[in-house]
């Protein structure tokens, strides 16, 4: 919880609050900064941690300045920067203005019913986004309910490459082949401070960041052409502000990355249950944030299980409480034999599978191997590694805390068969098995070991054959 609340954010906090303690209170959990008198950035911005406030923010009215706090604290609660992080992770391209539009009108559209606090006059709402750049007319109510900032996102980037003239998604599916009235005197003056940099800040395409010397996504990417949808989504929000900021460098693992995601969730809707007509949440917002257990996570408690050393009958040797009774409960009563105990499996056996015939990304691959490495030292397993993919390449086998999986490299050429592979691998007796692939190719052999098939994202709705399937993001 933040320890600093004298800022330019203190009384609308203030007025959150006595209107709705429970979501109100969540500003109290964020951190807050002024920013100097010379700033000419955007009047209230964050990036997913903190709030930065302009010296502008100080001169709206009350009802303004609460809007505008309760705006930048859902967008923080929802985690919007970072997921914006996260999905060009995935797409490798994502437009932070645009993204902005589609997070704005979430956002927006939960606090209006709100009569305590007023909006940006330029806002933009979800069920107006929609029906200008989807043409879909739906009440916005249910379109709170169905609708996350991904999905809008997604649906709306239409962007083409001006030079090939193909949109955004088409290069998607080839990634995956180869890899989806006056206000007052006070308002008034605080308002033309505000609007007065938006169209500078459009002009120079500054408007999403504090350091002027960062470089902007839009400037990085602007070999994209807006398609229809993005050009009227665009210009729906040419007047919104571009409050997100990409979030700080996280040393969170992905445990603590959901944890923390979790935490906001819950805060979420305790908050909402607690405030009633005033809760800032219009409604149970599809755009909750999302709980994924880290594959990580998923995959050490898997192989853990399948490779911890598990205990045996051991017929040679007779249990301990046969000994201390010296085989007899009584006088001249002798005990059945009972057997002791012992380690059936002195050496856990891990078989990976890569198929290489996929396309699996650097920065993936060396998350993976670093897991698979770490979990046969720990558990003292050894590794057999079978490359191929219409047929064995190759076979190896490895000490533990070694994999080779780093030095591979992926032909994306497709063409794959499991069946060998498979087969090739149950020679090896493992206990546990994992497939690195894309899913794309038959298994006609299924052995009596448990399976893990591990896609990257882009493949997550393929189905595997039988086995566990885990989605490495």
């Amino acid at each position: 919880m933040s320890a600093h609340f004298e800022h330019r954010g203190t009384r609308a906090i203030q007025r959150m609050v006595e209107y709705a303690p429970a979501t109100g209170g969540l500003a109290l959990w964020i951190g807050h900064e002024d920013r100097p008198a010379s700033f000419e950035g955007p009047l209230v911005a964050t990036d997913g941690v903190t709030l930065y406030y302009g010296p502008a923010f100080s001169k709206l009215p009350i009802a303004e300045q609460t809007g505008a706090l309760a705006h930048e604290v859902l967008h923080i609660a929802l985690r919007h920067p970072q997921r914006c992080r996260e999905l060009r992770l995935l797409l490798g391209d994502v437009d932070l203005q645009l993204f902005t539009i589609c997070a704005d009108a979430i956002v927006n559209s939960a606090l209006a019913h709100l009569t305590w606090l007023r909006l940006d006059r330029f806002a933009v709402y979800l069920d107006r986004l929609l029906a200008h750049a989807l043409g879909i007319e739906e009440h916005v109510e249910k379109s709170l309910l169905e609708w996350d900032v991904e999905r809008l996102y997604r649906a709306i980037d239409d962007r083409m490459r001006k030079e090939e003239g193909r949109t955004q998604k088409e290069e998607e599916s080839e990634h995956q082949g180869k890899g989806d009235a006056a206000e007052g005197g006070q308002g008034q003056s605080a308002r033309q401070a505000l609007d007065a940099p938006r169209a500078a800040e459009t002009a120079t395409g500054l408007r999403g960041t504090l350091d002027p010397a960062a470089p902007d996504h839009a400037q990085r990417q602007g070999a994209r052409q807006d398609g229809p949808r993005t050009a009227r989504a665009r210009a729906l929000g040419a007047n919104v502000l571009r409050d997100l900021l990409d979030p700080p460098e996280s040393d969170l693992t992905p445990e603590k990355e959901a944890e923390a995601a979790l935490l906001w969730s819950e805060r979420l809707l305790r908050g909402h249950a607690g405030d009633g007509a005033h809760s800032m949440l219009r409604t149970l917002l599809a755009d909750l944030p999302r709980v994924r257990t880290p594959w990580e996570q998923i995959l050490r408690s898997q192989l853990a299980r399948a490779l911890s050393t598990k205990p045996g009958l051991s017929w040679s040797r007779p249990a301990r409480s046969y000994l201390a009774n010296q085989g007899r409960s009584g006088p001249h009563h002798r005990l059945p034999w009972e057997p002791g105990r012992t380690s059936y499996r002195p050496t856990p056996r891990l078989v990976v599978i890569v198929d290489v015939s996929g396309s699996i990304a650097n920065e993936l691959l060396s998350r993976f191997a670093r897991e698979i490495e770490a979990i046969t030292r720990r558990q003292e397993a050894s590794l057999t590694l079978v490359i191929g993919d219409d047929r064995v390449r190759a076979v190896s086998v490895f000490e533990p805390g070694r994999s080779g999986l780093s030095e591979i490299e992926f032909l994306g050429a497709g063409g794959t068969d499991f069946t060998p592979l498979l087969e090739e691998a149950d020679r090896h007796r493992p206990d546990i098995g994992i497939v690195l692939t894309d899913l794309e190719g038959p298994a006609r052999f299924r052995p009596r070991w448990p399976v893990i098939w591990a896609v990257p994202e882009s493949h997550r709705r393929a189905q595997q054959p039988f086995g566990r399937k885990l989605c490495l993001v």
